[in-house]
């Protein structure tokens, strides 16, 4: 199996923490998204597939999130729209001129805004359970949705606890899904734990996703698509995403659980292959 390695990548004012998986260099490389307060780790399963194939994987952490530095976001700026940035500075700091963009969730609105805005750069596109239905359809204000979407309360909870939650709530995830998922959090020294992104970032992330408007976007990606719906039937949002953008296959997992490409790997990492 091809093993990765953590590496430090320059994204502008930014030095964002990530995986490697080395591949042929003649062939598209795949750029892994994960969606809020998460971290690069999670990807890990869909990776190694995607690697034993051949293909170079780079699963990267968000500022403010894993290993990356904590860089404030510029006053007034668009958290959404800067981590679509650092992602292709990222791709500028590895040479690479077209990448495939696989993300889940939040870091699909990102990826979503990076293809819309920079076509020559994203060759192919996988939205992982995000992309297609924004937070103001779901939410009636941004003060429910940061009520709804807030993080919990860790101050009592230890890794050990947040293990055995894992590990109980989803049976079907690996070994290994369970630890990347761990990687959201830091341990502090009496056991207990805190997430890597602050609480006030979270808001502030939040606060993107209640304003971003993704049908807007849809219609501005050139490049084919492939978008991966934790429900079966799909949401209409989804099938009217399908339908609006240019080259797009709509994959419905039949009870999938938000955090598809933890639940189904091997299915996830098949249909993000497909893109080139």
């Amino acid at each position: 199996m091809i093993t990765s390695s953590p590496i430090a990548v320059a994204a502008g004012v930014v030095v964002l923490g990530a995986w490697h998986w080395p591949g042929d260099p003649a062939r598209l490389p795949v750029l892994l998204v994960h969606g809020l307060a998460s971290n690069a780790r999670v990807w890990e399963d869909v990776a190694a597939r995607l690697a034993a194939t051949g293909r170079q994987v780079l699963a990267v952490d968000l500022r403010g999130h894993g290993t990356s530095a904590s860089v404030p976001d510029p006053p007034g700026s668009d958290p959404t729209r800067i981590a679509a940035a650092d992602l292709a500075w990222t791709c500028r700091s590895l040479g690479w001129s077209r990448v495939v963009v696989a993300a889940h969730s939040w870091g699909a609105n990102i990826a979503l805004q990076m293809a819309a805005d920079l076509p020559h750069l994203v060759a192919g596109l996988a939205l992982v359970d995000g992309g297609w239905r924004p937070y103001a359809d779901r939410f009636t204000d941004l003060d429910t949705a940061w009520r709804r979407a807030a993080p919990p309360d860790l101050t009592t909870v230890t890794l050990e606890d947040v293990r055995d939650a894992l590990a109980g709530g989803h049976p079907e995830w690996s070994p290994s899904a369970v630890e990347a998922t761990l990687a959201n959090l830091e341990q502090r020294p009496d056991g207990t734990v805190r997430a890597w992104l602050t609480r006030s970032r979270h808001y502030d992330r939040i606060a993107s996703m209640y304003a971003h408007r993704p049908r807007e976007l849809h219609r501005r990606v050139r490049c084919r698509t492939v978008l991966l719906a934790a429900d079966d039937p799909p949401h209409p949002s989804a099938r009217e995403a399908a339908s609006t953008l240019l080259d797009a296959e709509l994959i419905a997992f039949r009870d999938g659980e938000h955090d598809l490409h933890l639940q189904f790997p091997d299915q996830v990492a098949a249909a993000i292959a497909r893109l080139g």
